[in-house]
């Protein structure tokens, strides 16, 4: 008789309760971070938008000026909006796919007004800006000095630029706001001689709870009140546009914290995994509470074998035992007990008389078919056997 090794309910409970009670704590923080960022980015550089990160403050200090600002969501929208008098701001560029940028680009391109491009990074720089490449580690100033000879900055000052640093190999560009000797504010003039692209390195000169520090209601003011009309492009998830193959996948639009974050967790799970393993350690032997005669075992498996008829299995295992103890009778190893060429010549020097095709059908014959049978091959074996120790 053994002992279950089967565990409880609170065993089970017990051993797993700090991995579960981690589990409910990381889901809990994520639906929190979820719920916070849903709230703090809601109008995100929205023109219409009064929160922390909206930019609503800006449009009205432009429409003060006389600056008309209009939203647009779709990339029909923009293009048709683009011209001499006109500024074109795009809010995330890198929302945009690819060929919505090249389409964004040819239509900006000779149109003679001004594209003010907010913190594009490496997926959009390119494309919207030819012969600039987005540096892949940001600034971590905010606060920098303009440092460069465009009017707007000279006026404004130290404004909160610091973000994303560019690179070009324009030679007529003005770099603007540098740290560690790369800009975080460029403007390239057109191709054509009329018009420029200007690339902010972060927006928070446009929000409206930045805009009244350092110089950046300033910057913000003269960059995009150049020209009478301002169109303000906020690259939408619904605009029909975006159903092309350059879209990008979940993962590119992850950010890449969160994709750092899942391998870490990934790692961790493995160690834990690992470390509750080892916990159990190598198997342990445990006492029996009650100790059962050989012979009641042998009886209770008899009765086994009688109730489901496995004469077939009752005869092997007879067989099986009387080869082995008949084989170092007989001088034949133990680990050759079951081998016919092995055994029944043995026994057929030691027998004479009996001959090996009967000691063949006797101890590696057919089950037998009844009851009687079954109780004749036991006598037949236990005659057997005596008569080898006789010999």
């Amino acid at each position: 008789m053994t002992t279950s090794s089967a565990l409880t309910a609170r065993q089970v409970w017990t051993r797993n309760r700090g991995i579960a009670l981690a589990l409910v704590l990381l889901l809990v923080g994520a639906a929190t971070i979820a719920v916070i960022r849903s709230q703090t980015r809601h109008g995100n550089l929205d023109p219409r938008s009064a929160d922390p990160r909206g930019s609503r403050a800006v449009a009205e200090l432009l429409a003060d000026r006389g600056v008309t600002t209009r939203l647009v969501t779709t990339l029909d929208a923009a293009r048709e909006s683009v011209g001499p008098d006109t500024t074109l701001l795009v809010a995330v560029p890198d929302l945009l796919t690819h060929r919505q940028q090249t389409e964004l680009a040819k239509a900006t391109a000779p149109s003679g007004g001004r594209t003010v491009l907010v913190a594009p990074g490496d997926w959009s720089v390119g494309r919207l800006a030819p012969g600039v490449t987005a540096s892949p580690v940001t600034t971590l100033e905010t606060a920098l000095d303009p440092d460069c000879t465009l009017p707007e900055a000279r006026r404004a000052g130290s404004a909160e630029t610091g973000g994303i640093r560019y690179q070009t190999t324009a030679t007529d560009a003005d770099a603007c706001y540098p740290s560690e000797r790369r800009p975080t504010l460029l403007r390239l003039p057109a191709a054509s001689g009329r018009g420029d692209t200007v690339l902010l390195g972060a927006p928070d000169i446009l929000l409206n709870d930045r805009l009244d520090q350092q110089g950046n209601a300033s910057l913000a003011l003269q960059l995009l009140g150049s020209r009478p009309h301002l169109v303000w492009y906020l690259p939408s998830p619904a605009d029909s546009s975006t159903a092309d193959t350059g879209r990008r996948s979940l993962f590119d639009l992850l950010p890449p914290g969160w994709l750092w974050g899942t391998l870490q967790l990934f790692v961790a799970a493995l160690l834990a995994a690992f470390w509750r393993g080892r916990r159990f350690g190598p198997l342990v032997p445990e006492r029996l509470p009650v100790v059962i005669r050989a012979s009641e075992t042998t009886e209770g498996r008899a009765r086994l074998y009688r109730k489901a008829d496995a004469r077939d299995r009752a005869s092997t295992v007879l067989r099986s035992t009387a080869r082995t103890r008949l084989a170092p009778l007989v001088g034949v190893p133990a680990a050759q007990a079951h081998t016919p060429e092995a055994l029944l010549p043995a026994l057929s020097a030691r027998l004479p008389d009996s001959g090996e095709q009967a000691l063949r059908s006797l101890l590696f014959g057919e089950p037998p078919r009844d009851d009687a049978a079954l109780i004749a091959l036991t006598d037949r074996l236990d005659a057997l056997e005596r008569e080898v120790r006789r010999s």
